[in-house]
């Protein structure tokens, strides 16, 4: 029932429009560099997003944001608190953004035309810090799946939106490490750049980011409450939250083999967003005034759920491959 609300939430709020992607390129760090609020900003602008920081002259300590192009993937503890576990960002890129949460959870602010509008989604990997602790566990943490394996150990991102001052009940989960698989060949702790749809959570006037885990002590989460983000794209549009008419396409055939025909019958364009009934999205495409193809060749038999969205608002329509 999860996965059918979380994909009336995609079919509901999801937009259509101009989009910025933030890979945090601009604050032109050179390798193995950071920034982690030590001058007082309070945060970071990159794009139309703002990501708060609070540092601590006092003790040298950070939480919220920090930008980082730190490279190391060897180094186990808090001294590589900056490190993702890629060794870079996205696609090889220099520069990233790593959060610690520090228990209250990591905020992002949208600015500008993304302010109340949908967050498209983002990149992911785990830091190295709370890898390497998870994998090895030393004096703090435990070693992932205990010493036979078979501990169904988790390290879990939820994302949140705030809307007008109201956090969702609505969430996004990511698993950050999953051990509760009873193949054991099958635990793994994410260690490339993993893209996270947050459509489903709508328009949003900020996102909060919190952190869980199975390994817990008398203050709290043991497993180090860090993760980091590359190349966050925003709709920059709200999005609309109108029901179409359903004369305003026809889809056939359906059931289909190869192709399904999907005849677009308003002026101008709109977006096709092609979900799994575990509600992941598949494809994203055009769809332009009149006939589009949309292909069913390399998909597994089953059924599926299209949602067509323009400015004025969205449909749906059930699609079947044989």
């Amino acid at each position: 029932m999860r996965f059918v609300f979380t994909f009336l939430m995609v079919s509901l709020l999801a937009g259509l429009g101009a989009q910025t992607t933030v890979d945090f390129e601009s604050f032109g760090l050179s390798t193995g560099a950071f920034l982690n609020g030590s001058d007082g900003s309070g945060g970071f602008s990159s794009g139309n997003v703002f990501l708060p920081n609070s540092y601590n002259d006092e003790f040298g300590s950070w939480s919220g944001w920090s930008i980082s192009a730190a490279t190391d993937v060897e180094t186990p503890g808090f001294t590589n608190q900056y490190s993702a576990f890629t060794g870079g960002g996205y696609e090889g890129s220099t520069t990233y953004a790593v959060t610690y949460t520090a228990g209250t959870g990591s905020v992002i602010k949208l600015e500008g035309e993304a302010a109340g509008g949908v967050v498209e989604g983002l990149y992911i990997t785990n830091g190295t810090y709370a890898a390497l602790s998870m994998l090895n566990g030393d004096m703090f943490t435990k070693k992932f799946g205990g010493e036979t394996g078979d501990d169904p150990d988790f390290f879990l991102l939820t994302v949140k939106k705030y809307l007008d001052g109201a956090l969702s009940t609505d969430s996004v989960d990511f698993y950050l490490a999953d051990y509760r698989f009873e193949d054991n060949s099958q635990d793994y702790i994410v260690d490339e750049w993993t893209y996270l749809d947050l459509s489903s959570l709508g328009n949003a006037d900020s996102l909060l980011f919190t952190l869980s885990s199975t390994d817990n002590g008398q203050f709290g989460m043991n497993t180090p409450a860090y993760f980091c983000i590359d190349n966050l794209t925003t709709a920059d549009m709200v999005s609309s939250t109108a029901v179409l008419p359903a004369k305003s396409v026809s889809v056939f055939p359906n059931p289909a083999t190869e192709a399904w025909q999907v005849d677009w019958q308003l002026p101008g364009e709109a977006e096709a967003r092609l979900y799994d009934m575990q509600g992941r999205l598949l494809r994203v495409n055009r769809i332009v005034p009149g006939n589009n193809r949309l292909k069913a060749a390399a998909l597994p038999k089953g059924m599926y759920l299209l949602r067509l969205q323009n400015e004025s608002g969205y449909l749906l329509r059930r699609l079947v491959k044989q």
